[in-house]
């Protein structure tokens, strides 16, 4: 590989880590190209993008990066998968376990950074699967406002009947 095509790998990379809020380093190691390839599909059905570098290049693109990933640098070695994701901080997590439940262990989880937020190592993985995504936690707030307020129309829809009831009765008492 020439300079020039290094240059224009990282290039690439680096737009990549700067439009995907959300990556995960993996290790693929002691895949086949058949299971990588398997690995892939999984991957493109859940909405994300897996792609195998070379960590001298990834780390030079996240050098170019705002923010420290001192980190992850560390475990920069081996062989290396990038998986993005723009909008789902779990989804790669997701896909992760669903392949591993096809074979056990592979691909290793080896880091992440989820709205730079940097999560490193296996023992991570477990919680950025349950991590909740920007939408879902939006959703459980709405439905949290409007709880309160459906029980009073509901209590108050219920008992129409008996509201009605009680109203009349004061006003022929007054009578």
């Amino acid at each position: 590989m020439t300079r020039e095509e290094k240059g224009e790998i990282i290039e690439k990379l680096s737009e990549k880590f700067s439009q995907n809020a959300h990556f995960y380093i993996t290790d693929a190691s002691g895949l086949t190209v058949e299971q990588i390839n398997a690995f892939r599909k999984i991957c493109f059905k859940a909405g994300v993008e897996y792609g195998v570098y070379k960590n001298t290049l990834i780390r030079k693109a996240l050098e170019k990066q705002e923010g420290n990933y001192e980190d992850l640098f560390k475990v920069l070695h081996g062989f290396s998968g990038v998986i993005f994701s723009k909008e789902v901080g779990n989804a790669p997590a997701k896909v992760i376990n669903e392949y591993r439940a096809k074979l056990e262990g592979k691909p290793a989880f080896k880091g992440a950074s989820i709205e730079s937020a940097l999560f490193i190592g296996e023992e991570n993985l477990k919680t950025l699967t349950e991590l909740k995504s920007k939408n879902e936690l939006i959703g459980e707030v709405v439905s949290l406002l409007q709880s309160p307020a459906k029980n009073v129309l509901s209590a108050l829809l219920s008992g129409k009947n008996t509201v009605a009831g009680l109203v009349k009765a004061l006003e022929d008492r007054k009578q």
